[in-house]
């Protein structure tokens, strides 16, 4: 039988706050959970009760008295905490003495800029008066084409603070990339970055920010921020530098508001058309995230939370979020591997960092690498090592024991941008197996479903949310009737949010992803995910990065490939596709060796590090290139029309 290799420390568990929110459980609900996975029965079992525990433990505040907690449990449509008036950034910002380190910004030429609680509520408040000068009101939307900074972070606060809608872009995006995002929104502010830096090149933006408010005329005031110290060229007409919005002294006040009225804007990736606008509410995220980072991953005062991430990326926003539970934040803006392979471990390192979050590709990396960061680095403070993006691989957790440290626990998270948090992972009461994430998050009426709606448990099916989340979208940006809305997740089992994903439910109550359910691999009526490949390929040293599809052919026929890019010196001779085609066969499944194994230059991915196996099958199929993904949705777009000529080659 499958052996743990992480369990919680029994000394330490009577301090964790989901301890006491258990104990809290029992004592007013007069029930006796045992053990995580009974307090998540129960919590799905009694969701309101639940949400309500949720909102007393942390001790939300509002105006409006509470007479119920979900009005309907219809989705979509249900209707959280009805009545009641709140604010996200209120409660980011009420945690901390006005001395104490609220935010950590890492440049990656190594410029370290700390923040205190005080800074920081004063910086934004001043931010946040002079939107309201601006004539800025409650719905209005403000845009950032930003780093992963603390003026981000402070121009978001700000924004929440009026009771305006957020929304960011990375500044590797075009002008025009982000304007088929923002031009969607008509918002009125548009704060622009002069630059960033990037594998040691400062990468100058202005002319694009330029563009960028030249194709958004519902702009009426664009703030300069100064990232890398440029000046303003001379194009940039009615351009308020950043320096000036922040002068003026003001008091914090938050604008309470209903408990799903937007907070931000996030955006698809956008591979096949326009990047589709997620409304998030307020109190939504405000209720999710406080018990995800709360009790979940236990981040709280004196613990700093790190997770590696871009302003494109819904993990951003759950990195500001550990404001909410008086965590100091890291934010860094650069690559994860310059000047080298260590970087983030050293961040985590220079920072005492307790909850450290990176890609399942970077734990590979590091392995890849030899890295042995917990014997090179003092990595005494962290406790938890996050991963999501895509399956974890069992390597990774061996290697994080033997590599980093066996007391630190490893927690593949699944979610989503669709609802801005996870749907399962680990929390310090969870044992962890390799290769699996260790239980459905609180809350979330997770299950495996047949193709007939039937839950299945050892078995693969589609992943289902049977139950309301309070951060299920509010809605669809531009979908009045909610038409996409629906299509989008409700579509397959009317009432029943299907996202997308393949996976599994042990019997033991842990949860396998096996990779998107419309990309899985299915030979001859035998399905398998893509994942199980990729655990296989990825960690071999000679592979730097791989792709495999199952493409049903035109006139029939089934192909399944596996792309590679391999590493330096490697060769793809015949000893090596002999190799790879074994280790498959032995680790992943005999059915599924593939029928080629093909050397590319390089692989495409969406901008936050997702393979993009669906756009390459359908060019494999013979669609066109155009119809297949938008430029400005990946991260190398080169290396996707690779695939037009190849295919056009291979058919021919």
């Amino acid at each position: 039988m499958k052996q743990p290799i992480w369990r919680p420390d029994r000394d330490a568990l009577g301090a964790a706050a989901i301890s006491r929110f258990a104990w809290l459980v029992n004592e007013r609900h007069g029930v006796d959970v045992e053990g995580y996975l009974d307090l998540w029965s129960w919590s799905v079992e009694n969701l309101e009760a639940f949400w309500r525990l949720v909102w007393d433990f942390f001790d939300v505040q509002c105006d409006g008295a509470i007479s119920e907690v979900l009005a309907g449990s219809s989705m979509p449509g249900a209707q959280w905490f009805p009545g009641v008036r709140l604010n996200y950034a209120e409660h980011a910002l009420r945690a901390g003495a006005d001395s104490d380190l609220a935010v950590t910004e890492v440049r990656e030429d190594g410029t370290v800029t700390r923040t205190t609680w005080g800074e920081l509520r004063r910086t934004v408040a001043a931010v946040a008066q002079w939107l309201s000068d601006e004539g800025v009101v409650p719905g209005d939307r403000v845009v950032g084409y930003l780093p992963n900074t603390t003026h981000t972070l402070v121009a978001f606060l700000a924004t929440a603070s009026v009771g305006a809608i957020w929304s960011a872009c990375a500044q590797d995006y075009s002008a025009s990339g982000a304007a088929s995002r923002f031009a969607q929104l008509e918002p009125v502010v548009l704060f622009a970055a002069d630059g960033y830096l990037w594998n040691g090149q400062v990468h100058d933006r202005r002319a694009e920010a330029d563009s960028l408010r030249r194709a958004l005329p519902s702009v009426r005031t664009a703030v300069n921020v100064p990232n890398i110290g440029l000046p303003v060229v001379e194009t940039q007409h009615d351009v308020v530098p950043w320096a000036d919005i922040c002068a003026r002294p003001s008091n914090p006040h938050f604008l309470r508001v209903s408990f799903d009225t937007p907070l931000w804007v996030l955006f698809s990736s956008g591979t096949t058309g326009l990047p589709k606008g997620i409304c998030h509410g307020h109190g939504g995220v405000l209720l999710e995230h406080l018990k995800q980072l709360g009790l979940q991953f236990e981040v709280g005062p004196g613990r700093p939370f790190f997770w590696y991430t871009s302003t494109n990326w819904m993990m951003w926003n759950l990195t500001v979020s550990g404001l909410l539970v008086g965590a100091p934040i890291v934010l860094y803006d650069g690559s994860p591997t310059h000047p080298g392979p260590r970087r983030l471990w050293e961040i985590a390192a220079d920072n005492r960092v307790a909850v450290l979050g990176v890609s399942p590709g970077y734990l590979l990396a590091s392995a890849k690498a030899g890295l042995r960061p917990g014997v090179e680095l003092g990595l005494s403070a962290l406790r938890v090592v996050g991963a999501t993006g895509a399956p974890v691989p069992a390597s990774s957790y061996w290697w994080i024991a033997e590599a980093v440290s066996p007391r630190v626990q490893l927690a593949s998270v699944s979610g989503g941008t669709d609802v801005v948090s996870g749907f399962a992972g680990s929390a310090p009461t969870t044992e962890v197996w390799p290769g699996e994430i260790s239980a459905p998050a609180l809350g979330v009426a997770l299950a495996s479903w047949d193709a007939g709606g039937k839950p299945l448990v050892g078995a693969v099916g589609e992943l289902v949310v049977t139950k309301p989340m309070p951060s299920m979208p509010v809605c669809f940006w531009a979908d009045p009737d909610g038409t996409r809305y629906r299509d989008a997740y409700f579509s397959t089992y009317p009432g029943v949010w299907r996202h997308g994903d393949w996976i599994e439910i042990t019997d033991r109550g842990s949860v396998v992803i096996s990779g998107r359910s419309d990309s899985t691999l299915n030979r001859n009526g035998v399905r398998l995910g893509s994942a199980d490949i990729y655990s296989v390929v990825d960690r071999l040293r000679e592979i730097q990065d791989s792709l495999v599809i199952g493409a049903e052919m035109p006139g029939g026929g089934y192909w399944l490939v596996l792309f590679v890019v391999l590493a330096n010196r490697a060769a793809l001779d015949e000893v090596t596709v002999q190799s790879l085609k074994s280790a498959i066969a032995t680790n992943a499944s005999p059915r599924h060796v593939p029928d080629d194994i093909i050397a590319v230059p390089a692989l495409p991915h969406t901008r936050t590090g997702k393979k993009l196996e669906v756009p390459v099958k359908r060019l494999i199929q013979g669609q066109p290139l155009e119809k297949v993904a938008s430029c400005e949705a990946v991260d190398d777009y080169d290396a996707l029309a690779y695939f037009t000529s190849f295919a056009g080659s291979w058919r021919g």
